[in-house]
């Protein structure tokens, strides 16, 4: 019998019953087809690493001729490829420029280091998934060889600018979206019958987590593996809840009292520990009480799994420590789903008032404890909302029930009292006589002339009063409530888990300085994907540039020429750095720009276009009859 918590090697080869109890990738996959896996692992993780230099390319978005042949203005005229009849100079300039004024931006210290640590944090983790990955389809030395082999792939996605057009009737599907964001590498597994591929996909999500977490990157291989076998999503997100599931029901069933002792006395220097206040609590947590210790694979996985064709032996075999573990389980889901330790929350109210994480679906369910709501929702992934202002209590969590359940979601309550001052102001400065008159007058410029030259209408400049202070005092606390997130996450409050972020007005403004914090403090890994609806944040190259490279997936910028709310708002910060709710974000590759112009006329209706807006962008967890219910609350 095979140890429970240990790995499997190329050796250990079990024979298949005739019940299928022992399948594993070595009895489906002949030497051959394991040898392929191993080569699509290898060519989707690089495909990830040429991404990340992509972040930190000058030539980004240029002219293909300007980067071949062109770096001067004799050049063009000299160079036998071109007629100087022809050649458009102004636009060769244009670029050489552009070209010259990035090179500058990209050779200071600070950018290079980030390009190196955001590398190195890939390379590292690319390394043990793949000596991983070797350990159990083949071998160390063939996996590595397959990664020298990896073919020559184009960056994870290079993303075409959108416009939302509000009659349109279809919108983009997630499958669609799958394979824009993440194109498949062609594979001969890809033709295999869709059992085979399946159990493929749940192997290598048993794998992700034998490293004892499940951090952003391994879904976005997930996600390539998902594509590149012609696979819905929907295969994927569905074995993640099955394995989460599963895991806490399993680890529920074991001792993790003694555990939990040893480890933290073992690990007392250890970085898990430092970071990991949820790693002691969550063996607590997830309902461990003590009892006789029952190895995963009997009390929880060879029920869970079955059906997919995995044996049982085989999915204790690749799930490695983490499936005899109370400690690496409850530590993988984070403290209490998101509910922070005393510890935890003492030292951010010192920095943010009403600092907490919100569970989305728990909230409007009558359970006796928090406890069975969290169980219910528990997920390998979670999704975090945050609100840009208040009229009513209730915002902070309903905007956010559009979040499907393939995530756990939560919904950010941040600074709940700005935030109403905030919303009431701007909804009286809306409907005041002052604004009516201001906005006819300015939609005969453009907003940005207006912001540039400062020529407001008078009338909405005594209006001001009303809805400036509260702004500038919700956009400070904005920030703080940004670096205090950054901290959450970093200290693993929702878990060695991937997160997506998704905020409009003020709550995007609190993700953008979240991510900024993350990337001065090196913290890769722990962010999945991004929306940003209507930012109140600078749109330069820069700053998203900083951005992208702790977002491991996607990262979109939703923007509409027609928010004079925001123009107006943001008037006195500092708009010579563009404002990322009003424009698209340039010369950046792997920022998804979405125009959604024609059907946002004012900021206060990002509140009821979330989910109708993630639906139309190929968002991957969506609950449609909620978004339903938000396009009625429109009308």
């Amino acid at each position: 019998m095979s140890n429970p918590t240990g790995w499997f090697s190329s050796g250990e080869k079990e024979k298949k019953d005739s019940d299928g109890d022992n399948q594993d990738l070595t009895t489906i996959l002949d030497s051959h087809q394991r040898g392929e896996l191993t080569l699509l692992i290898a060519s989707a993780t690089e495909a990830m690493r040429k991404s990340i230099e992509d972040i930190f390319d000058p030539t980004a978005t240029l002219s293909p001729d300007i980067i071949a042949e062109l770096t001067s203005e004799d050049d063009k005229i000299m160079n036998p490829n071109i007629d100087p009849a022809t050649v458009d100079v102004e636009q060769y300039d244009r670029e050489r420029k552009v070209k010259e004024q990035r090179e500058k931006e990209l050779s200071a210290p600070k950018m290079k280091e980030l390009k190196a640590a955001a590398l190195k944090y890939l390379d590292e983790w690319r390394e043990g998934v793949i000596q991983r990955v070797g350990e159990v389809v083949n071998s160390k030395e063939t996996a590595e060889h397959q990664k020298s082999q990896a073919k020559s792939v184009h960056s994870m996605h290079e993303p075409t600018d959108k416009k939302i057009d509000p009659q349109a009737k279809g919108d983009e599907s997630v499958l669609n979206a799958l394979h824009d964001l993440y194109p498949p590498i062609s594979t001969p597994l890809a033709s295999l019958e869709d059992d085979k591929k399946k159990l493929i996909v749940h192997s290598m999500l048993l794998l992700m987590l034998s490293l004892e977490h499940y951090i952003a990157p391994s879904r976005i291989l997930l996600l390539y593996l998902t594509s590149s076998l012609k696979l819905p999503i929907e295969v994927l997100t569905e074995d993640e809840e099955k394995v989460a599931k599963g895991l806490l029901e399993a680890a529920k069933q074991m001792s993790g009292e003694e555990e939990t002792q040893k480890k933290a006395d073992e690990n007392k220097s250890s970085r898990k520990w430092k970071v990991g206040l949820a790693s002691v609590a969550g063996a607590a947590i997830i309902g461990v009480t003590g009892g006789l210790a029952a190895p995963l694979v009997a009390a929880g996985v060879g029920s869970v799994m079955g059906g997919l064709g995995l044996g049982a032996t085989a999915a204790a075999g690749y799930l490695g420590t983490v499936a005899g573990s109370t400690v690496i389980v409850g530590g993988l889901f984070g403290a209490y789903g998101g509910r922070m330790t005393g510890q935890m929350m003492d030292s951010y109210a010192r920095e943010v008032q009403d600092f907490a994480f919100l569970p989305v679906r728990g909230s409007r369910k009558a359970f006796k404890e928090d406890k069975e709501a969290a169980e219910e929702d528990r997920r390998l992934r979670v999704t975090i909302g945050v609100t840009g202002w208040l009229t009513e209590k209730e915002e902070i969590i309903t905007p956010w029930r559009v979040v499907g359940k393939g995530a756990e979601a939560f919904a950010l309550r941040w600074e709940l009292e700005a935030l109403m001052n905030l919303g009431n102001s701007m909804q009286a400065m809306v409907t005041s006589a002052a604004w009516g008159y201001a906005k006819s007058e300015i939609i005969k410029r453009t907003i940005f002339a207006e912001m540039m030259s400062a020529l407001w209408p008078i009338g909405l400049l005594k209006v001001s009063r009303v809805v400036d202070n509260p702004f500038s005092v919700a956009k400070a606390r904005a920030e703080k409530a940004g670096e205090v997130l950054a901290d959450a996450l970093i200290n693993k409050a929702q878990g060695e888990r991937p997160v997506t972020l998704i905020g409009y007005s003020l709550g995007a403004r609190v993700i953008y300085t979240c991510l900024m914090s993350l990337a001065k403090r090196r913290a890769f890994g722990l962010v999945e994907s991004v929306v940003l609806i209507g930012a109140p944040t600078p749109s330069d190259t820069s700053d998203w540039r900083v951005m992208r490279s702790v977002v491991a997936g996607r990262l979109v910028n939703v923007y509409s020429e027609n928010d004079y709310v925001l123009g107006f708002l943001y008037r006195t910060s500092s708009i010579q750095l563009g404002v990322a709710g009003l424009q698209k974000v340039e010369g950046l590759r792997g920022v998804e720009n979405v125009d959604v112009s024609d059907t946002v006329s004012g900021h206060l209706r990002y509140r009821y276009l979330v989910g109708s807006i993630l639906k139309k962008i190929g968002f991957e967890d969506i609950e449609l009859e909620e978004v339903e219910k938000e396009e009625e609350a429109l009308r």
